[in-house]
């Protein structure tokens, strides 16, 4: 599994003109997590990566999104998973199938909830239009 942090002060998910999710934290800072479930991944990945979105000290002053109940937008992304080592097409062979990855990025906000943080959410498998004002700019990825 793997997933692009950045801490963002605004960020929203627009499909087909709607915003399915967006987040307005101009204070303390907010997170927009992009997350991509491998084939691969061990079943109890999605625990470990809502925990590193929850605890990793990322926002201003090294403060982590539960130090500030800072709000997280979710959005899962198979596109992480592509590999681009050989030729000029990427590989998804890596992705888990949508049948897959969808209970597990379900599971991944309810955990993000349980920890009291506000969240919101992308629609999966749509086309979807990110928009994001980037703070720093301060992007990690993070591996399970």
């Amino acid at each position: 599994m793997k997933a692009v942090l950045t801490r963002v002060s605004q960020a929203s998910v627009t499909v087909d003109g709607e915003i399915t999710g967006a987040i307005s934290c101009e204070e303390t800072g907010g997170i927009l997590a992009l997350i991509g479930v491998g084939e691969a991944d061990e079943p109890q990945a999605w625990e470990k990566m809502a925990d590193k979105i929850a605890h990793l000290r990322i926002l201003e002053g090294e403060k982590s999104a539960l130090d500030v109940t800072a709000p997280v937008l979710v959005v899962s992304q198979f596109t992480l998973m592509g590999a681009t080592a050989k030729g000029r097409r990427p590989s998804w062979s890596a992705a888990a199938k949508g049948e897959v990855a969808e209970p597990i990025i379900t599971k991944i906000v309810a955990r993000l909830r349980e920890y009291g943080l506000s969240v919101e959410e992308g629609r999966f498998g749509a086309m979807m239009k990110v928009s994001s004002i980037n703070e720093g700019p301060f992007t990690v990825l993070v591996e399970t």
